[in-house]
């Protein structure tokens, strides 16, 4: 297999190429970047490397750039963000480049357009577009469809996060948060699609070795991709805390200070500068899924949850599933899908397992 891995120098590219490096069946790692430095730096530090490892420059706001870097590799895996900017234009190229594709881009917006402009397309061309292949979503979609699994009905799916603000993720992360923060986002209610404004629900949530977090409605993409394989589901929500650092985001936010492209990259040269300040070590976020549905007539409640360090379960995400894309594991391809809607779910479970990542069904984690 060989992968190309866009911003592969990046906090959660370099996550990617550090399990990709390793993985059986890999071939060659390209790592592309703007920072051939630390790209160059990235691929010696990893001596352990059992792929051949190799660094190009590449310009996301080039198209021609693009497709160079593309053409050639079984996959172009992305975590170039933030994705309102660039995922469209990814995807068009990678299809140029006849290439498949993968992602980890999570928020709604693209999603959305990635799915009208591009799977009829992808379709035609026989490629593969996989999109949503981080924390969340990617794990938790697949930890949805593993609950989903065999019920006569699913009716409601919540979906909650925990990321600390001193949990990493660099300036792209950052301004990916401030926007999902402002403006309107996408829910599914009562059986519809509709459109509400960010942080108009609250709620407080039990998490995995966390504790009671508050968490507020954001805009992710799990609202919209489930209801494409389960349209039968009543309720999708999406919501996400930060903990002590939540005043910190989301009372800017109802002021209307990330309003704009130009406020969101303002504010976040102050938060990245207080996130430096104030971290001592990386700390753990959390998530968790609740699935309630039937099975036999009877109503049922089921649970997932798990913690860890989100650079490095998104990372790992990305690999797997661009492994994946790459080895014709997928179970639909061809097209534009969600993890829940092409990735074998106890193959990509055992995945997680091998490197160490579980998921649980109890918040005590037994």
């Amino acid at each position: 297999m060989k992968i190309v891995v866009l911003g592969g120098a990046g906090h959660m590219g370099s996550s990617a190429v550090e399990d990709l490096a390793t993985t059986p069946g890999v071939d060659l790692v390209t790592i592309a970047d703007q920072d051939v430095g630390r790209a160059r730096a990235l691929a010696e530090r990893l001596t352990a490397a059992t792929a051949r490892l190799q660094v190009t420059a590449v310009d996301a706001n080039v198209k021609d750039s693009l497709v160079a870097v593309m053409r050639g590799h079984d996959v172009a895996a992305s975590a170039l963000g933030p994705f309102h900017r660039f995922e469209t234009k990814l995807v068009s190229a990678a299809l140029e480049a006849e290439t498949d594709y993968a992602s980890i881009c999570d928020e709604w917006e693209p999603t959305q357009k990635v799915f009208d402009k591009f799977d009829a397309e992808a379709r035609d061309q026989g490629r593969t577009v996989l999109i949503g292949l981080g924390t969340s979503p990617g794990v938790t979609n697949i930890a949805f469809a593993h609950l989903a699994a065999g019920l006569d009905r699913v009716d409601r799916v919540a979906i909650s996060c925990y990321q600390p603000l001193h949990g990493g993720g660099g300036r792209a992360l950052l301004q990916h948060a401030l926007h999902i923060l402002a403006g309107r986002t996408t829910a599914w209610r009562r059986g519809k699609r509709l459109r509400t404004a960010a942080l108009g629900e609250e709620a407080v949530v039990d998490f995995p070795a966390c504790g009671s977090l508050r968490v507020w409605n954001m805009g992710h993409a799990e609202p919209l991709t489930i209801p494409r394989y389960w349209p039968e589901v009543r309720e999708v929500s999406f919501m996400m805390g930060f903990g002590f650092a939540s005043p910190l985001l989301v009372h800017p936010a109802r002021w209307g200070l990330f309003s704009t492209p130009s406020r969101i990259d303002a504010a976040v040269e102050v938060i990245a500068w207080i996130e430096r300040w104030t971290r001592r070590e990386r700390a753990q976020g959390a998530i968790r899924v609740d699935v309630e549905g039937s099975l036999g007539g009877a109503p049922v409640q089921r649970l997932a949850c798990g913690i860890g360090e989100m650079r490095r379960v998104t990372g790992i995400s990305l690999a797997i599933g661009a492994c994946m894309v790459a080895s014709r594991q997928l179970r639909a391809s061809g097209g534009v899908f969600a993890p829940e809607g092409s990735i074998p779910t106890d193959r990509a479970l055992a995945e997680f397992a091998r490197r160490g990542l579980q998921l649980y069904a109890d918040l005590g984690m037994t």
